[in-house]
């Protein structure tokens, strides 16, 4: 993990509230699953944001976000050439090193991005991947999954494309030797206890809100089988069958 000074490279609205950030790599890491806290402001704001990362390309980082406060305000106005910083990588990732066989990749709405280079990474690990992204209603993204994906199963809770219901319809957990999956805590929930139900591995990426990003001001703590966990920097990738979620 380091702190860099960055450059934006594009910045690029691609949905209502979707945008996707491209910034100079400068040799960073970018494990499956991590993330980075990023910040283009010096006094108006105090904590930098936590942004997973959709894609690590040979010389650029990208990442998608939604524009939901006054962080991933300023962000969205970053135009080409301007200063970013970053801190990371943060967090643990997905074990794709560790995987192998069909895995299936489960997620929804801001969590599909960091699906993206999760799915890379694994076939370029010799896995074959499907993927199950849910949506509300307009897609994005979709269409960066299929170099590394063998199937894409797409579902809208409102919209007018793919299979109209929940993305977890879809999903047949004892067809694959691994479940993973990043996306709203009640869509995890059914993911995992589909995956257990079938006896199948799941692992699940936790959305909380951070301040540090490094585990040291314990905001993002969570109980678990194990103990008490920061999301930031013990995951926030997790086993499912570690987690108790709100008990």
């Amino acid at each position: 993990m380091r702190y860099f000074d960055s450059k934006v490279l594009d910045n690029q609205q691609v949905a209502d509230d979707i945008f996707v950030l491209r910034v100079e790599r400068n040799g960073a890491e970018a494990k499956a699953g991590q993330f980075y806290m990023l910040k283009s402001w010096d006094k108006e704001l105090t904590l930098m944001r936590p942004i997973s990362v959709f894609k690590a390309e040979k010389d650029e980082l990208w990442f998608m976000y939604r524009l939901v406060g006054k962080g991933t305000q300023r962000l969205s106005l970053l135009e080409k050439g301007a200063s970013i910083k970053l801190l990371g990588p943060c967090g643990n990732g997905y074990p794709c090193e560790k995987l192998s066989g069909k895995v299936a990749v489960v997620g929804g709405g801001l969590g599909v991005p960091p699906l993206c280079e999760t799915s890379k990474q694994l076939t370029h690990a010799g896995v074959t991947v499907d993927a199950y992204l849910g949506f509300r209603d307009v897609l994005f993204g979709v269409e960066d999954f299929e170099p590394w994906c063998d199937s894409i199963f797409v579902s809208t809770e409102k919209g007018e494309e793919g299979y109209k219901g929940f993305v977890t319809d879809l999903l047949k957990p004892e067809g694959y030797d691994c479940v993973i999956t990043c996306g709203p805590e009640i869509m995890m929930r059914k993911v995992a206890a589909m995956c257990a139900e079938a006896n199948v591995p799941c692992y699940c990426s936790l959305e909380h809100r951070m301040a540090c990003g490094l585990g040291a001001c314990l905001g993002c703590s969570i109980r678990t089988q194990n103990g008490m966990k920061r999301v930031c920097k013990d995951g926030p990738v997790f086993l499912s069958t570690e987690l108790l979620w709100n008990s």
